[in-house]
């Protein structure tokens, strides 16, 4: 008996001179809604270690520290470590300030404490939360209680969190940690986006490049060759702590792909675009992109790079298929731009020497297949009708632009004013009518003159025919509403054309920028669909009703036909 004590007090010592080898834990993270004063990474450190000195059998060996982590996942690096440091058996004891340090997922947190710590015999101490595992105590049964808590702010703060950033994007701040290549952050309010000058010219260039003619690879190689820093290295060379998943190379150099993403990039029109990804709640980390039509789109937020209408060009040409012959830096002037009439394929650039000259055509690209004919022009002759026909359809431009002076200076608008004014009260009318149509029939109904069935279907017709007539009412309100605010910028079309008044040769950028098609028939015939053409009919059309509400007004030959669609030789 007394041999059988012996070994149970033996055994006692044993277990409570077992030496623990401890990690201390430390976590903090603005995400959780951490307040960093007191849940300062030092504060935690101090903390603990003041618990551990009157703990004579935990020996503290490491320290592990995820500063800027959320509590929500365990997909933390420290922790990480810490797990494998157990794993391997050299650490057996976890010591953290509280239990919302170690995590803020109650799932997670509980199946680490009542599971994977107890299987590796793994000690946990919370010093706020009175916790050791080591010894029996009936505030363990509080524990799952203090997790689910934890987890429940931790998912509250998100809530706010995600709220507050949304209503940001929507005001239109900016909230990203750095600001896209071309803009910086405002040093007086770093939600707002000024623009970076040397970066912003190196922007322009790109646009300019591009509707130039270049490749998105070729723009590339020059920005290379020019010693110019590519965005990741250009922000880490102004002091930005700044770092991508598109890195391959130790020094990141410009690509296609990046030249590309600056093209598609609405920022530099004055748009900001935000919340393209999100997370599907606080506990899952991986970002999934979000739906086009749920992006946040917030207009005119800070000063544009470039022009909307050079924007659109250019990713107009990223559109089409636009390939660079071997030893050329830019496509042809009419790539892309050249239509077959028949298939509507594109006409390619042909080289047909004879006699040692080389001669230069356009063929249809089906015509190889035998799929279609060839629709062959000279490229001499096409250039000549197309700059003749350019130098024509701008002079009309000219002289619409006059007409269109000499419209402003007269009472057009109270006379048109008048015309809708009468149109809109014969409407007003009409609504008044139907509206006590429905009133008497109500009363006829009462009166037995109709029964029910007549009732319900003279009213369905009367009420579609009043809402008919009150959307004749408010379209017509909105044409005074467009008539009374037509100054403005409502031509800027025409200062687009006029720029290139004296133009005498065809260049990649004037067609581009003022050309939709050209379509290329048989018989050296062409057909051209200029650039803005709904704005060119309206004018016209507008200038016709003046002469017509005011036939004084001298219209010349421009507002009765528009510039010639089908052109061929010896036409222009």
């Amino acid at each position: 008996m007394q041999s059988l004590h012996a070994n149970v007090n033996q055994s006692a010592v044993v277990l409570t001179e077992k030496e623990w080898n401890a990690c201390i834990y430390v976590r903090l993270s603005r995400e959780d809604g951490d307040k960093e004063e007191s849940d300062s990474i030092t504060n935690q450190k101090a903390l603990i270690h003041d618990y551990a000195a009157i703990l004579p059998d935990v020996t503290i060996i490491t320290e592990m520290v995820d500063d800027g982590y959320s509590g929500a996942n365990f997909e933390r690096p420290s922790f990480i470590k810490m797990m494998d440091e157990i794993k391997s058996g050299r650490i057996n004891c976890v010591i953290v300030k509280d239990l919302s340090r170690f995590g803020r997922n109650f799932v997670e947190t509980g199946k680490y404490l009542e599971q994977i710590f107890p299987f590796f015999g793994v000690r946990f101490i919370s010093v706020n939360d009175r916790l050791d595992t080591a010894k029996s105590s009936n505030d363990r049964v509080i524990v799952p209680f203090k997790n689910l808590i934890n987890d429940a702010y931790c998912r509250d703060i998100s809530i706010k969190i995600r709220s507050q950033l949304e209503t940001k994007r929507k005001k239109g701040d900016f909230i990203g940690s750095f600001a896209v290549y071309g803009y910086m952050k405002d040093t007086q309010n770093h939600n707002r986006l000024v623009i970076d000058d040397y970066a912003a010219d190196i922007i322009r260039n790109i646009f300019k490049w591009k509707i130039e003619g270049q490749s998105q690879q070729g723009i590339a190689n020059n920005l290379n060759e020019m010693g110019i820093l590519s965005p990741l290295e250009y922000k880490k060379f102004i002091g930005l702590n700044y770092s991508s998943a598109f890195k391959l190379n130790s020094k990141a150099k410009w690509s296609a792909v990046a030249v590309g993403r600056i093209l598609k990039d609405e920022t530099y029109i004055g748009v900001l675009v935000q919340g393209k990804r999100s997370t599907p709640n606080h506990k899952v980390k991986k970002e999934v992109v979000k739906p086009k039509e749920d992006w946040i789109r917030v207009y005119d937020t800070h000063e544009p790079i470039i022009s909307k209408e050079d924007f659109s060009l250019a990713n107009n040409l990223l559109l089409k298929d636009l390939r660079i012959s071997p030893g050329k830096k830019t496509v042809y002037v009419f790539s892309g731009i050249a239509h077959c009439s028949d298939c509507g394929m594109n006409m390619v650039r042909k080289t047909v020497p004879d006699g040692g000259v080389k001669y230069f055509y356009y063929i249809c690209k089906n015509s190889k297949t035998k799929n279609c004919t060839t629709h062959r022009i000279s490229e001499k002759l096409l250039e000549e009708l197309v700059l003749s026909a350019l130098q024509a359809h701008i002079n009309n431009i000219h002289n619409l632009e006059q007409i269109l002076a000499l419209t402003d200076t007269l009472p057009v608008k109270q006379v048109e004013i008048q015309r809708i004014d009468k149109q809109l009260l014969k409407v007003n009318e009409e609504i008044n009518r139907y509206r006590e149509l429905k009133i008497s029939l109500h009363e006829s109904m009462i009166s037995g003159i109709i029964d029910e069935e007549d009732y319900k279907e003279l009213k369905e017709s009367y009420s579609k025919k009043s809402d008919e007539a009150e959307k004749s009412a408010l379209r017509l309100n909105d044409e005074i509403e467009k008539i009374l605010n037509s100054k403005g910028d409502k031509n800027f079309w025409i200062e687009n054309f006029k720029a290139h008044s004296n133009i005498t040769a065809l260049t990649r950028k004037a067609v581009v920028s003022f050309i939709d098609e050209i379509v290329i028939y048989e018989g050296n015939r062409i057909a051209i669909n200029f650039k803005y053409h709904s704005n060119y009919d309206n004018a016209i059309k507008f200038v016709q009703s003046v002469s017509e509400l005011i036939p004084t007004v001298p219209i010349t030959s421009i507002a009765q036909k528009k510039t010639d669609n089908l052109i061929e030789k010896g036409a222009v």
